[in-house]
């Protein structure tokens, strides 16, 4: 047999293997061809479906050729990502003059066919925030809080989109603000059901701050949730790393972790203990007395006097401990120096959320009384002046002191104000988005998840 015969069926074999590949490549190039086209034809489909919601008055019609559009965009991403259109659409460029990062605000909004509805307060709570700057590189506190807000009573597929980019920004290090390394991430992470990452995130830091922070915040959650034997583990973590890192400005948090885990005794220790360090450095010269938050747990863990003498001591530097501790103490019974001391509060909003405090306290109390007197006071300053943050402290008190919805009006109202400050010619741009998520977590979930 000849060279040329002993060749001649390997060259057959590769003339069809040759022929095979082109073929599939043929194959290929009509596939994707295929792809632009129907995506062509889909996106052609979506934009008509948008002319007639924008050709409508009638809500549910408005509503019905939106959805529709929707469908269409995202039949294109899924079904044909290899089309020009799909890249686009995820990427969200500008297709045309169609925005399509607008067009799912606009969809969002769509949560507004019902007024009243959580959905929708969450969506025009968001307008009031201004948008995140990326790379993430400084704390977002009104963000995660939204984050926090859809994960409970929202659209949890919204949680990771917002929450993932402060996560990155966390393990790059990429952070401006040296005072909050963490960005909030590790509450934002405990309080949508991510404990375990919290967790390795927050022991990554080795600043006081950060670490007991983050640990007793992920304890509070899991006693929260019910958890409370991790809980305990998770604050006795940190009394010892309190303790191995010479924490003594944080010792308040921990011993608030240790009675919120159920160890009364041993919070009641730490706390004494640390009071008298404070007072004996102070009294010494040799530092400043005291951490805010040693005079809140002093609310759950001191007498009157040392709760309210710790209270005076921090409240004008940290404003915030005035309704933490004067609610503490009504919780146990204390009328006459909460109220006679909450009257004295200013500003109005802070007093506001003070009365708000009071009417909690004496409702766990089982004072009743007590709560409507405090009740009255809020409607008077009301009365004077119709303030956004008074009203909101409103709607969270008639959720406490009526089982109805009334709660709903006030804080729709409450969000109208505002609204209208926000947009006001001039007006200065106020962060009102953090406490109405506040408001509203802790309105239809019971815990005060965002203080």
């Amino acid at each position: 047999m000849s060279v040329s015969e002993c060749l001649r069926p390997v060259l057959f074999g590769l003339l069809l293997l040759l022929t095979g590949v082109c073929a599939a490549s043929a194959q290929d190039q009509v596939s994707a061809a295929d792809q632009t086209a129907q995506a062509n034809r889909q996106f052609v489909l979506a934009m008509q479906a948008l002319q007639r919601a924008d050709q409508t008055y009638d809500a549910q019609e408005q509503a019905k050729a939106l959805l529709e559009a929707d469908q269409l965009l995202k039949d294109i991403v899924t079904r044909l990502p290899e089309s020009p259109l799909a890249v686009q659409l995820v990427t969200n460029q500008f297709i045309g003059d169609f925005d399509y990062a607008e067009f799912k605000g606009r969809l969002r909004g769509l949560a507004c066919a019902d007024g009243q509805s959580d959905i929708c307060l969450l969506h025009r709570i968001e307008q009031l925030m201004s948008p995140i700057e990326y790379p993430v590189a400084a704390p977002r506190w009104d963000w995660l809080s939204l984050a926090v807000a859809h994960y409970h009573i929202g659209n949890r597929d919204r949680v990771k989109p917002i929450v993932g980019p402060f996560i990155q920004a966390v393990r790059t290090g990429s952070v401006k603000d040296a005072q909050s390394q963490d960005l909030f991430v590790g509450r934002a992470l405990a309080l949508t059901g991510e404990v375990d990452l919290a967790l390795q995130l927050t022991r990554q830091f080795s600043d006081c701050a950060t670490r007991i922070y983050n640990l007793t915040d992920i304890a509070e959650v899991l006693a929260w949730n019910g958890n409370t034997a991790r809980a305990a583990e998770i604050a006795e973590e940190a009394a010892d790393f309190s303790r191995t890192a010479t924490c003594s400005w944080e010792l308040g948090l921990v011993a608030q972790a240790l009675l919120k885990a159920g160890n009364e005794s041993r919070a009641r220790t730490l706390f004494l203990n640390t009071v008298e360090e404070q007072f004996s450095r102070f009294k010494d010269r040799r530092g400043t007395c005291c951490p805010p938050e040693l005079a809140v747990a002093a609310g759950d863990l001191g007498d009157p006097n040392l709760a309210l003498g710790l209270l005076r001591t921090v409240q004008d530097e940290s404003p915030w401990t005035v309704p933490q501790v004067l609610g503490k103490l009504a919780a146990r019974g204390d009328k006459t120096l909460t109220l006679t001391y909450a009257d004295q509060v200013h500003p109005d909003d802070l007093k506001a959320e003070t009365y708000f405090e009071l009417v909690a306290g004496a409702l766990k109390a089982g004072d009743r009384a007590m709560a409507e007197t405090v009740s009255t006071r809020l409607d008077t300053m009301l009365s004077k002046k119709r303030d956004a943050i008074a009203l909101l402290q409103r709607a969270r008190a008639d959720k406490l002191l009526y089982k109805d919805q009334r709660w709903r009006g006030t804080y729709l109202a409450a969000l109208g104000e505002a609204e209208k400050a926000s947009s006001a010619a001039g007006a200065e741009r106020k962060d009102l988005a953090v406490p109405f998520l506040a408001a509203l977590v802790e309105i239809e979930t019971g815990k005060p998840m965002l203080e």
